[in-house]
């Protein structure tokens, strides 16, 4: 199995520490959504569990692999956002499921190796559950290997970063990430790249789902609203019509495209009639209401806010 071509240097390392019997009990996969750490992730466990590895990738045959691939492994668990007791599906991960995890943990393998538990997404936690992790985390059972995955670390405690070791994926090369693509027959691989920021993943996924045709209605909305023509209101109801937190994500991309534009050509394709201070200001903004939907508060006010500032 070959893992994605910016993941080699974190694979090889990792092997390493595998092969001098130093594995750490508890691993921070993290990154940006669309780099792969659960693809890696997934390839690290199955590595881990196989009886027959070969540097380090599973054999795919052997009884733990068919169990792993049937989803019927008895010493792997894998905890994300679980259901209440009316049905819905909760947006965090609480105390009970932590508490539950460990109990889990603190009893044998059944096959009396590893057991690995994954969390994801780790940065779901709410405090009461990260607490809880806490004694997992310092009295780790032996052969027990906890693997949290966030694309937003810094939403994890402190406390819960410091007793994991932690693996960060980056952003690959430009040359390397557009080889990627277009190898993967992506279409557009430049204009893709540009509209997920230089993220390969994020890129190949977009350009198959109508994200670039998107990015350019969100512009053609700026530089309407920026014209004084259109209302704010019937942009914010289009917007949350379809992907608004991925349209926020491309109207911060579009002010500070129309910031590097005045420091070359004195003017903007979006002829927004704002400053390059209050422009930075507004991406500021921009990337804070794409945060805040993941918040209580009403998502129709939070973009008409934000649209209500641009000119």
């Amino acid at each position: 199995m070959n893992g994605l071509p910016w993941h080699a240097e974190h694979w090889a390392r990792l092997q390493a520490r595998r092969q001098r019997d130093a594995l750490p009990h508890a691993l921070l996969l993290c990154g940006a959504a669309g780099l792969g750490k659960r693809a890696f992730a997934q390839r690290f466990v199955q590595g881990l569990l196989c009886t027959e590895p070969t540097d380090g990738d599973a054999c795919g045959h052997c009884r733990s692999c068919l169990l792993l691939a049937a989803g019927s492994h008895p010493d792997v668990v894998t905890l994300g956002f679980g259901v209440r007791k009316d049905g819905v599906q909760r947006s965090e991960i609480v105390v009970d499921q932590i508490r539950e995890l460990s109990a889990r943990l603190a009893m044998n393998s059944q096959f009396g190796g590893w057991q690995v538990a994954s969390i994801d997404p780790a940065d779901g936690m709410n405090p009461a559950a990260a607490n809880a992790l806490l004694k997992t985390l310092e009295e780790p059972a032996a052969q027990t290997m906890l693997i949290l995955l966030a694309d937003a670390p810094w939403r994890l405690p402190q406390t819960i970063r410091s007793r994991c070791q932690r693996i960060e994926f980056h952003l690959p090369a430009g040359a390397d990430a557009m080889a990627w693509l277009q190898a993967e027959g992506v279409r557009d691989a430049a204009g893709a790249l540009a509209a997920a920021g230089g993220n390969p993943g994020l890129a190949r996924a977009w350009a198959g789902e109508g994200a670039l045709e998107r990015r350019q209605e969100v512009r053609k909305d700026l530089a309407a609203l920026a014209a004084g023509r259109g209302q704010p209101t019937e942009v914010v109801k289009r917007w949350l019509d379809s992907e608004p937190a991925q349209r926020l994500w491309f109207a911060a991309q579009a002010s500070a495209d129309e910031i590097k534009a005045r420091s070359t050509a004195g003017h903007g394709p979006l002829a927004s009639a704002m400053d390059v201070e209050a422009l930075g200001h507004w991406y500021d903004a921009a990337n804070r209401t794409r945060e805040g939907l993941r918040g209580p508060l009403r998502a129709d006010l939070l973009l008409l806010e934000l649209l209500a500032q641009w000119r």
